[in-house]
């Protein structure tokens, strides 16, 4: 059974690719036939070549591969010389395109990998945290860059890279707030040793993502070696700081703010006169996520009623209750949090029909992606909108890149 499932599966995947080859001939290079290649050591996103789900049919499956293709030639056309992108003093630039590559059959990956790599390697720091040291633009963010750069090289699944990932794992270990039992413990904040004691969703879905992503590197730990991992307990509790409940009415129960005293979507008086932070769509996907990374029963209140808040705002057209404002990295969180989930529709309440979100999401961001003029048929993705550094081009491709392949495959493993 197992040999006939390889074979089923190797035999859609030349389909999808000689009539994706039949799409690109005079606008870019069709990508080498290639058998799919195995998930990094412990899991992280399948290569999207690996499944075609019922809901997305060849033809959206072919034009997705196009698509992606475009994205992937525009990012690799613009890697700077030291195997940068954007910004080199924020190293999670970098990681975010390293990853998008990681996951693909780019023609070119090997090089462009190789080069990202080395970039992120220039970063790390003696205590095992990976960013930049600089006062200028970017600079700093140490817990931001180190999960999203220990991520990226894992997913690699460079053997070599092992024991980087190892020691980045030791300092997001320490840099987790448990000191106190104050509403903060348990998250991350953008770095343990400014003195700021607030932690905040954001940067706590990004180390919970990065430490479970990369946990299969405590087996090749030496022996007598001390395996290191967080305090999940504390995760928890702290995920309850951030969700609101009932209290905050019908409107927002469910969903989660930014951090426990902060939400970036405002706050609003409920009907018994009381200030609550109001629930938006990022932060309620990335608290879903974050539910499921630590252990949480996916039958558990607090996680059916994240995903009855995500159902009864339900968006693609913006990123609910902040409108233009983080829309890709909605749409990038979204595809992560519902695909570890397990759920492949969205029960909408306002229609009272379920929606294929895969097949909604690859529609949606083939819909926007922005082709070049030059007749290079090279795409990219923009957010006009520029907060949270999403008219970086560089930023959002990667984000929606990522999207795409978890739309078309599997999600990140979750426990």
């Amino acid at each position: 059974m197992k040999f006939e499932r390889e074979w089923i599966m190797k035999t859609v995947r030349l389909l999808a690719v000689a009539s994706f080859v039949s799409l690109v001939i005079g606008m870019l290079p069709a990508p080498a036939v290639q058998p799919p290649m195995p998930p990094p050591p412990d899991g992280g996103t399948l290569r999207s070549s690996q499944a075609i789900t019922s809901e997305i049919d060849i033809s959206l499956w072919n034009e997705a591969l196009l698509v992606q293709q475009r994205g992937l030639t525009w990012l690799a056309n613009r890697q700077k010389p030291d195997g940068s992108w954007s910004m080199p003093n924020l190293p999670a630039l970098t990681a975010l395109p390293l990853w998008a590559f990681a996951v693909s059959d780019h023609p070119d990956k090997a090089r462009i990998v190789s080069n990202a790599v080395q970039f992120i390697l220039s970063n790390v720091q003696p205590d095992g945290s990976i960013y930049r040291k600089s006062d200028g633009p970017g600079g700093g963010l140490v817990n931001y860059n180190t999960a999203l750069c220990m991520t990226a090289l894992h997913m690699t699944g460079d053997p070599a890279l092992v024991p980087v990932v190892q020691k980045a794992r030791r300092f997001m270990a320490s840099a987790q707030h448990l000191e106190g039992d104050d509403v903060y413990k348990g998250g991350f904040g953008y770095d343990k040793a400014s003195g700021r004691l607030y932690t905040d969703l954001s940067d706590s879905v990004i180390a919970y993502e990065a430490m479970r992503l990369t946990q299969g590197v405590e087996d090749l730990r030496p022996a007598g070696e001390k395996r290191v991992d967080l305090d999940w307990k504390a995760a928890t509790q702290y995920l309850g700081q951030v969700q609101n409940t009932e209290k905050a009415g019908p409107g927002d129960a469910g969903g989660f703010a930014y951090r426990p005293d902060e939400s970036k979507a405002g706050t609003k008086t409920n009907e018994a006169g009381i200030v609550v932070l109001r629930s938006y769509g990022s932060m309620t996907y990335a608290g879903l996520l974050s539910l499921i990374y630590a252990d949480v029963s996916r039958d558990d209140p607090r996680v059916t009623s994240a995903f009855d808040w995500a159902s009864r705002h339900w968006s693609l057209d913006e990123n609910p209750g902040m409108g233009p404002q983080g829309l890709y990295y909605f749409y990038n969180i979204m595809a992560k949090s519902l695909a570890t989930f397990g759920r492949e529709s969205i029960p909408v309440k306002e229609t009272g029909k379920p929606v294929a979100w895969r097949a909604a999401m690859l529609r949606k961001l083939i819909s926007l992606q922005n082709v070049e003029k030059d007749g290079s048929g090279e795409g990219y993705w923009v957010n006009a909108n520029n907060r949270w550094l999403e008219n970086d081009p560089v930023l959002v491709t990667a984000y929606t890149l990522i999207a795409m392949d978890i739309a078309l495959g599997e999600a990140p493993k979750a426990p």
